[in-house]
């Protein structure tokens, strides 16, 4: 067996606000890219369990990790400053619990999307008197016109979900957007009142 890793978690520069892309990658170990997906959810789907990566302690960046084998998505490790103030917590905070709320979201979609489909492609088979693999074993397949079929039932049966989802979504990050402008307005302002020797303070948001 190689010893080659099959995780990394990608390290993404702070500045300004987490907002840009990755710098060099870092890999970790194969058994360690395991324990930074997210685990799967329960019977609920109302679990998300956070990664067990840590960076190291001098690390001054977020860290992403491999695409989730049922999200899709990658988890992030934010960076905690060694001076966070109150805003930049409700930031990262609200910035995690998005992150988590989305991985539980498109879980629970996938693999009901997964289950249903393969019903369907079972259900067309056996009404055609195919068995799900052919005389080699390879397993069969719809064309995309019947597959067409199914997207299209699948959409409208999900549809309001997704759209409830679409509203939470723009909310979430908007109320994140607007926080990110009171940190980087907080920021500017702590970095005048040092070089200038204010007296300590902050402005009103």
């Amino acid at each position: 067996m190689s010893g080659k890793p099959t995780g990394y978690f990608l390290r993404r520069s702070l500045w300004p606000c987490n907002l840009l892309g990755t710098l060099p990658m870092r890999r970790i170990s194969a058994n360690a890219s395991r324990r930074c997906s997210s685990s799967e959810p329960t019977k609920q789907g109302n679990s998300v369990k956070r990664s067990q990566f840590i960076p190291a302690a001098e690390s001054k960046h977020d860290w992403i990790g491999p695409p989730h084998r049922l999200s899709n998505l990658r988890p992030i490790i934010y960076h905690i400053p060694e001076n966070e103030t109150e805003l930049e917590k409700q930031l990262r905070t609200l910035r995690r619990e998005t992150e988590d709320w989305n991985h539980a979201f498109w879980t629970n979609q996938n693999i009901t999307f997964n289950k249903e489909k393969d019903a369907f492609v079972l259900s067309q088979l056996k009404e055609k008197g195919l068995t799900e693999r052919d005389e080699k074993g390879r397993k069969r397949a719809l064309n995309s016109e019947e597959m067409a079929v199914f997207y299209k039932h699948f959409l409208d049966e999900n549809c309001i979900r997704h759209a409830n989802y679409n509203k939470n979504w723009y909310r979430r990050n908007f109320t994140i957007t607007l926080l990110m402008g009171r940190v980087a307005f907080h920021n500017v302002w702590r970095t005048l009142a040092e070089r200038r020797g204010w007296k300590k303070g902050s402005p009103t948001t």
